[in-house]
């Protein structure tokens, strides 16, 4: 994991979002399932980080609901939570 772009904040989100893939996940429950202790700040941050690295349109906003992961960019998110490891 020398060079990640990933820290643990957006990892934690983008393996929420990759396990609901397909599923809107509002803000409590992408607070809670990643573990952000309900943190607006650290929830909308991450997103912007996971957007700006996996692309426009990688991450659908569904207004009034949540986000959710576009399928298009299913491979590139696993290949981003790969190189945590």
């Amino acid at each position: 994991m020398a060079n990640s772009p990933l820290g643990p904040a957006e990892t934690a989100v983008l393996r929420v979002l990759v396990d609901r893939v397909g599923r809107v996940t509002g803000r409590p429950d992408l607070n809670r399932l990643a573990g952000l202790d309900g943190s607006e700040r650290r929830c909308d941050a991450a997103l912007v980080t996971l957007r700006r690295l996996l692309g426009p349109g990688s991450i659908k906003t569904i207004r009034r609901r949540g986000w959710m992961l576009s399928e298009q960019s299913v491979d590139s998110a696993r290949f981003l939570l790969d190189s945590r490891r």
